[in-house]
């Protein structure tokens, strides 16, 4: 069995983190949890739900990532493989067991869980999630000949390959960063349709006219980073 370890950015996730980490499979190695500055009982309640919870006060998405690789590089033992979902409940925990087989049972370096449509519940993405879904993999399949459909935070990557791209984005662009790094340093990647709900709470990023902004102008700001160098 692989040794596969899962890593939850959680900010104000009170109400859902629990339910994310009770449904994640008992294969899993090792659950962590990066309490991302909440001002709420999430840490409380991930502690409670059997993670190991981690503190990043520094906010950021990608701060949060960090934060956790940053432990699993302490740890005795080197994992295969590194898991990232949302802590908000919007994906399928169980459905880990899919986004990993690929890694597992075909050798593929890094694996996208694709929200497609047919797998949507209605109202679980807003409009400015999926215009700015289509126009990021459109650019990067028009400027470096990509085959994603998503940017979706619910992955699957081999652990060396992951340190291999050296991710240094702190907030919105992690997702994109990795994506594009994963063309640059020709991994094998392949998206595996996941299933997709509304999620518990308000949206730190696509629920604000703010976050929405500044995550789009950091994607595309790393799309056109990529396409110049």
């Amino acid at each position: 069995m692989k040794d596969i370890i899962v890593i939850i950015p959680a900010f104000n996730e009170e109400d859902s983190i629990a339910k994310v980490i009770q449904e994640i499979p008992q294969y899993i190695s090792e659950i962590i949890v990066v309490n991302n500055n909440s001002t709420d009982q999430t840490a409380i309640n991930a502690e409670k739900a059997g993670a190991t919870v981690l503190r990043e006060n520094r906010r950021g998405y990608g701060y949060a990532c960090l934060c956790g690789m940053e432990y699993i590089a302490k740890r005795s033992k080197t994992p295969d493989i590194i898991v990232f979902i949302d802590g908000d409940y919007s994906d399928y925990p169980e459905e880990i067991t899919k986004i990993v087989e690929p890694i597992i049972e075909r050798d593929i370096d890094f694996v996208i869980g694709a929200r497609v449509k047919e797998l949507r519940e209605q109202g679980s993405m807003t409009p400015q999630q999926i215009f700015g879904n289509n126009l990021a993999t459109f650019l990067m399949k028009m400027l470096f000949k990509a085959k994603y459909t998503d940017l979706g935070p619910f992955r699957a990557i081999k652990y060396d390959q992951l340190l291999a791209l050296d991710m240094e984005d702190k907030t919105y662009g992690w997702t994109v960063e990795m994506q594009l790094k994963a063309l640059r340093k020709k991994l094998t990647y392949t998206e595996v349709a996941v299933r997709y709900k509304k999620r518990i709470g308000v949206s730190k990023v696509s629920g604000t006219v703010k976050g929405s902004i500044f995550a789009g102008i950091k994607i595309l700001g790393w799309i056109f980073k990529y396409s110049i160098k």
